[in-house]
């Protein structure tokens, strides 16, 4: 009789954690950066069906990388959850913390389990609060973990080169055109720090706006208001660099 093949807990646990993060590596980044007014997503993605921002519930959104039909489950169950916790207690009782709790319960339990693959997918879950402060947003890798991130987050591809440029150049108080200019310039950037250009037709890009009147806050920005946006902040830019026209004394 032969000896079954044993492999440690640890290094079943180590080999799925690197499959995951393989499967994830393969999909084109989505960044997620705080602006004065609200929270904007921008992710690289030339689908005009498949997306990969969506709302989620009056004042949450949800960004994910990874393979389409595992993130798009987790999205619709999203969805249901805040539906129904919102209908049986009150909308104010949906928050970006408590289905971050369930995202991280699922995933975990997929990851922890021998019987199935774990899932290619890291999320990120925001929420707009009254003011820049009050913002929360989550990051969920594929294990289940949750993390607070302040700021500006990267996910997916190249997101360890992306984070460092964002966290060296991103503030406080940064307008939404400012802030839209820092996400396209840093999803700009290749594994050799060669930079690519990004038109308003690759890019996928959301806001959560805490000054929109209505009880929804999540808005897309398409077409033309995009293309206007890229174009002012370059415009704006290149003024700035230009030289003074007053002589030296």
């Amino acid at each position: 009789m032969s000896t079954p093949f044993y492999v440690s807990p640890q290094q079943a646990m180590a080999d799925r954690a690197e499959y995951a993060r393989k499967g994830i590596a393969r999909g084109r980044s989505v960044v997620v950066l705080q602006y004065t007014d609200g929270i904007v997503f921008v992710a690289e993605n030339p689908s005009r069906a498949l997306h990969k921002v969506s709302e989620i519930y009056d004042r949450i959104a949800f960004a994910a990388v990874g393979k389409y039909n595992e993130f798009e489950n987790l999205r619709i169950g999203g969805v249901r959850y805040a539906d129904l916790r919102g209908y049986t207690y009150d909308r104010h009782d949906v928050t970006a913390r408590g289905l971050a709790n369930v995202y991280a319960q699922t995933l975990g339990t997929i990851f922890s389990s021998v019987g199935e693959k774990p899932y290619e997918v890291e999320l990120i879950v925001a929420e707009v609060g009254a003011a820049p402060e009050d913002d929360q947003i989550y990051r969920l890798p594929h294990d289940g973990s949750i993390v607070d991130e302040h700021g500006a987050v990267a996910v997916g591809g190249n997101s360890d080169q992306i984070g460092s440029y964002l966290d060296q150049r991103h503030r406080d108080g940064m307008s939404l055109a400012e802030a839209l200019k820092l996400a396209v310039d840093s999803l700009s950037r290749d594994n050799n720090g060669a930079d690519r250009t990004l038109t308003a037709e690759q890019l996928e890009v959301a806001v959560l706006d805490r000054t929109r009147p209505q009880q929804r806050k999540f808005k897309r920005i398409l077409g033309r208001q995009l293309s206007r946006l890229l174009e002012a902040e370059d415009a704006s830019a290149t003024k700035t660099d230009e030289p003074s026209d007053e002589a030296e004394e």
